[in-house]
């Protein structure tokens, strides 16, 4: 008689950065085994950090992220299927995986835009043409920026300004096309996106909002965007298109589970399938589907603890949003365009900042911060944290002291340093170096905004114990 399984059996559908977190929790929690299932031939990788590959300050093997030894990985696997009667999913070649907990972790797919002449006769890209999504994405594109004089951005939004800016850093004469009417629209107001706008200017890139692309014309060895206000792009080298995605749910839909934006997930992250969850892009929560690392890695660690039997839930309320661009500084927390309350706000376009708090009940409930980023670790704070604040405190926080502006700000360890990770500023003090802190709290592999304040952490932790009495 074979002895009842003690562990319970977790598949994982993706192998992207909720996945790899997801793993990790579960593994280090002793009690399942975990088989992560992804389409892509490489190991899985930051895919916030690809921007930086391309403007060259990171290198490829960089993004990597580590899994657990105990992780069945399987790579170059798609899974077409999922037979929930008999809990197993099926792959391309038709061979299945038992299960005895399903998570779909699929992210999400970008969708191209209505532009004439993007897709040739063969159903192929124009090969002027990049998608900037995965890892392959960025090597084609990084291969042809050599040959290349002039680009074009398709969308504004945070991924289309990091890539702007790395092809102007590599020497490219940018242009950004945005056919909302401000930069960032998603999660910026129209003066933050002004700010933004002058700033790329004054770096030598110019935006063009309020204007659709709609058709691209081959014009020899290079090509020409037309916009719908009837400008045109001429003499362009590379079109990289960055505007447009959704939730990948086709593999939900075809299991018969609950799909509207994204795969439909209650406080738990279970679908409507009590025995498959789903977290991370393709995952929607209420109306809510997320883009960005943090909300994903929580859902991850909340997930984890429930399958280990834990009283955790998901209420998707923490947004975070930084972007990491050389010479562009944004970081915004909630949603300041669309969560009410009392605006507190600071603009000067002279020295290329926008301040903003949105304030509730004395609580500071979203920000946005552009340019100046000095506050934003006390503002994470306050709003992780509910702080009531005074009267006079709201816009304290926006008015730095420019008295004290060059002595260092000592953070007390519970300050969060990280938001993709939740990482304090005490537990990146109780490491001994980056590679420690980046193995032990995921500090700095994310969007890798906090790489500033964990490298002056460790360094400040060095000085302290060279000065430390033997």
């Amino acid at each position: 008689m074979s002895r009842p399984r003690t562990r319970e059996r977790v598949v994982v559908v993706g192998a992207g950065m909720a996945a790899v977190r997801l793993a990790q929790d579960l593994v280090a929690g002793g009690r399942h085994d975990v088989t992560m299932l992804g389409d892509e031939p490489h190991a899985p990788y930051n895919r916030i950090l690809l921007s930086a590959v391309l403007e060259g300050t990171h290198d490829p093997a960089s993004l990597a992220m580590p899994l657990p030894d105990e992780v069945d990985l399987r790579l170059g696997t798609r899974v077409v299927d999922v037979h929930r009667a008999e809990r197993e999913v099926e792959l391309a070649e038709r061979s299945r995986v038992p299960y005895d907990r399903l998570v779909l972790a699929t992210g999400s797919i970008p969708t191209l835009p209505p532009i004439r002449g993007l897709v040739r006769v063969d159903g192929r890209l124009d090969e002027r043409v990049h998608a900037f999504r995965s890892l392959e994405d960025c090597r084609r594109l990084d291969a042809a920026v050599p040959g290349a004089r002039r680009a074009v951005v398709v969308g504004g939004g945070l991924l289309g300004l990091q890539v702007a800016r790395a092809l102007a850093v590599r020497g490219l004469a940018t242009e950004v096309v945005e056919g909302g009417e401000h930069l960032l629209r998603s999660q910026v107001g129209p003066s933050a996106g002004s700010v933004l706008a002058r700033g790329l200017g004054r770096l030598g890139t110019s935006v063009y909002t309020g204007a659709r692309a709609v058709r691209l014309t081959p014009t020899g060895p290079t090509c020409r965007l037309s916009l719908d206000n009837g400008h045109a792009l001429e003499d362009l080298d590379l079109v990289v298109l960055t505007a447009g995605g959704r939730p990948s749910t086709a593999l939900a839909r075809r299991a018969g589970l609950e799909v509207r934006r994204g795969v439909v997930v209650d406080e738990h992250l279970r679908t409507s399938d009590e025995r498959i969850s789903a977290i991370g892009d393709c995952a929607q929560r209420g109306d809510r589907t997320t883009g960005f690392v943090p909300p994903a890695w929580e859902q991850a660690g909340v997930l984890a603890r429930h399958l280990r039997g834990e009283d955790a839930t998901y209420d998707g309320s923490r947004v975070v949003a930084r972007l990491r661009a050389t010479g562009l500084d944004v970081a915004v927390l909630g949603e300041p365009e669309r969560t009410a309350g009392e605006v507190v706000e600071v603009t000067n376009p002279v020295t290329g900042s926008h301040r903003r708090l949105v304030v509730r009940d004395g609580r500071v409930v979203a920000a946005t911060f552009v340019g100046d980023l000095s506050r934003i670790g006390l503002v994470t704070q306050h709003f992780d944290r509910g702080t009531v604040l005074g009267p006079t405190e709201p816009g304290h926080l926006l008015m730095p002291d420019r008295a004290t502006a060059a002595t260092p700000v000592v953070l007390p360890d519970d300050a969060e340093v990280c938001s993709c990770a939740g990482v304090s500023a005490g537990a990146v003090r109780a490491c001994a170096s980056l590679d420690e802190v980046r193995a032990t709290t995921r500090a700095t592999t994310g969007c890798g905004g906090c790489s500033d304040a964990v490298r002056q952490l460790l360094a400040t932790r060095t000085t302290q114990l060279e000065g430390t009495p033997r």
